[in-house]
């Protein structure tokens, strides 16, 4: 579903299933882990949807056929740090040969404001398309930021994978960089005073990681 120019919601039942279970405060770690990395490999299907495709010929067991592979395109998947990393396994389990860089960003607790303080990205990034990786999209500033740290390397493109994305965010994310894509499971409310999503999940990495 095409929520606005470049920011698709998926619309998937296997989604939305599990998204019930995601926000549920009830859900412990360990199935909530689960969940982001089955999420996040659903997501990544829409994301690795235009990889361009190359004709091969292959020998069956019943005899020669022309096929299709992808056409050498090579992936970075770049989880912002820490809770992206919880959709890692999930993205990698479709794209195993991908590469995975890191960004180290976390909120001030004052201002909301993002702060960087790690950035780790594959030798080759300038031959790559990559997807950055977030459970969720707030204010949008973390976000934001990984993307203007990513354009420093010229990467061939960005997509940003999310799970649960605010108007707020979606605004501030595409006025920033409206040229980037924008995939999400869900787009809810507001934010609170606290810039949490509502209805949302509560915080991602800390419920990812038992750090509550």
């Amino acid at each position: 579903m095409q929520y606005s120019e470049n920011v698709f919601v998926m619309d998937h039942p296997l989604i939305k299933h599990k998204l019930t279970y995601l926000r549920d405060k009830n859900t412990g770690s360990k199935e909530f882990r689960q969940l982001v990395s089955e999420i996040a490999t659903l997501e990544c299907y829409e994301a690795t949807r235009d990889l361009p495709l190359m004709d091969t010929h292959i020998e069956t067991p019943v005899g020669p056929a022309t096929t299709q592979i992808i056409a050498g395109r090579k992936l970075a998947f770049v989880p912002i740090l820490r809770a992206g990393l919880g959709m890692v396994d999930g993205v990698l389990t479709l794209v195993p040969a991908a590469k995975v860089g890191h960004i180290g960003l976390y909120r001030d607790p004052e201002t909301l404001a993002p702060v960087e303080y790690y950035s780790k990205l594959p030798l080759d990034i300038e031959e790559r398309d990559v997807i950055l990786l977030d459970p969720m999209l707030a204010t949008g500033g973390s976000a934001i930021d990984a993307v203007t740290i990513l354009k420093k390397s010229h990467p061939k493109s960005i997509k940003f994978v999310c799970i649960i994305a605010a108007p707020e965010g979606i605004q501030a994310f595409t006025q920033a960089h409206p040229e980037i894509p924008v995939i999400c499971a869900a787009v809810d409310d507001h934010l609170n005073e606290h810039g949490y999503i509502v209805p949302g999940l509560g915080d991602a990495g800390d419920r990812i990681f038992g750090t509550l």
